[in-house]
């Protein structure tokens, strides 16, 4: 008989939720609930000011993640270009516009957790 995955055997891991988070951290420091809830609102807003058009476009959280961005540039549109599905048909590729892309990379002490 096959093996059911996690999900289909009723033992689920689900991601803990925010409120989760911040009880276990109000917990384990001795604060209470409504300043850990503070403490995260303000690192949210320091992200969003670093990646803003006037911030630094980078935030580090020391030892867990940098977080950049990374501008994509336009991409013009393409006529006549192979078919990668249908090989000996051509196609059209439609323009891209440019964006910007949040880029999230774990540091080392991040990865030795897993």
């Amino acid at each position: 008989m096959a093996k059911l995955p996690a999900a289909a055997q009723g033992g689920t891991k689900k991601a803990p939720t925010k409120t989760e988070i911040v009880t276990n951290i109000a917990e384990t420091t001795g604060l209470n609930r409504k300043d850990v809830g503070a403490v995260l609102e303000a690192l949210s807003e320091e992200i969003r000011k670093a990646l803003s058009k006037k911030g630094a476009g980078m935030f580090a959280i020391p030892g867990l993640v940098k977080i950049t961005k990374k501008q994509i540039p336009a991409r013009p549109a393409k006529r006549g270009v192979p078919n990668p599905f249908r090989p000996g048909e051509l196609m059209d590729v439609a323009a891209k516009p440019a964006s910007v892309k949040i880029v999230v990379k774990p540091l080392k002490n991040l990865k030795d957790m897993a």
